[in-house]
């Protein structure tokens, strides 16, 4: 029996941060506090391609902290990309955690479809 899930994502986990970074081949998150335009944030800060300033995850709260400027600062796709990276981590580390398998399918559209096979299954 499949399901089909749709999932609103919230960047809680700084495993799946770290992982999502590797995925994507970004410099490693590092903890901090940075000076965005006009205000500070604090979290795992993720350096994303051509962005001026990172985005701030903020894990207790499941919150991101960004100023990519309405796009001109930073394109929007980068952002959207790490989301999908870090849902695929975190997706994958929970499965694991209860002995499940992951197969992974990038998509025509360059959406991921994962298949979670229960009990390792495959």
């Amino acid at each position: 029996m499949s399901h089909i899930v749709t999932i609103q994502t919230e960047v809680r986990d700084p495993t799946a941060v770290h992982a999502a970074c590797d995925r994507l081949r970004l410099a490693p998150p590092r903890y901090g506090t940075v000076r965005l335009f006009t205000a500070e944030a604090t979290g795992s800060l993720v350096e994303l391609p051509r962005w001026r300033y990172p985005v701030v995850c903020q894990t207790e709260t499941g919150t991101l902290a960004y100023d990519n400027y309405r796009g001109r600062w930073g394109e929007q796709l980068q952002l959207d990309r790490f989301l999908q990276a870090y849902a695929v981590e975190k997706t994958r580390l929970e499965a694991r955690k209860q002995g499940h398998d992951v197969v992974e399918q990038t998509l025509v559209d360059g959406s991921i479809k994962l298949i979670v096979a229960i009990g390792g299954a495959t």
